[in-house]
């Protein structure tokens, strides 16, 4: 297995875009928690829809990935949930939680994964420390969910957006083409 085949994509820079966005509206979101509710479940809302565009166009085009199906599944995951909270927005405030607990369980899960395929390679542990992390943070938000504290759940999307904004940063790098010299 070629590790520098399985993460490679034209549109690393993408990824990185998108979680650079992320690191900012989580930056903003902290500043102002409670007024920013509404508008960060909206934001999000179509942020997901951006990483779910982003997600697709990599799982289908022509240098994709090794398990582009996780990408194929987590793109069209992500914009259902995306247009969920763009077009209702009493259920984005209330179901908000929820929708981001499926999100980072299930991009915990694909971490997890991916640290056990990259077993035989040296930073293999943190891919599955961050799969560990991804899934705790989804299981806290079903709990923030359940206490419908704003609040609390105000500070964990701030939190969880810089977070995964930095996760999508990195894994941006891996993904940049390695230029072969000849």
């Amino acid at each position: 297995m070629n590790l520098k085949r399985l993460c490679q994509s034209k549109y690393w820079w993408a990824v990185m875009l998108i979680g650079v966005m992320m690191i900012v509206c989580g930056m903003a979101y902290w500043i102002l928690p409670v007024e920013g509710y509404i508008v960060a479940s909206i934001l999000f809302g179509w942020m997901l829809i951006g990483i779910g565009v982003v997600q697709l166009v990599i799982s289908t085009g022509k240098n994709r990935p090794k398990g582009w199906g996780w990408w194929l599944f987590g793109g069209i995951l992500n914009i259902f949930i995306g247009f969920m909270l763009v077009d209702r927005v009493e259920l984005a405030e209330i179901m908000l939680p929820y929708f981001l607990a499926i999100i980072f369980i299930y991009w915990g899960v694909m971490y997890v994964i991916e640290s056990v395929l990259m077993r035989p390679y040296k930073y293999w542990w943190i891919r599955l420390l961050n799969g560990m992390l991804m899934m705790f943070i989804g299981f806290f938000f079903i709990g923030a969910g359940y206490l419908n504290d704003i609040v609390m759940v105000s500070t964990m999307v701030a939190l969880a957006f810089i977070y995964w904004g930095i996760t999508l940063v990195s894994t941006s790098f891996e993904m940049k083409p390695i230029k072969e010299i000849s």
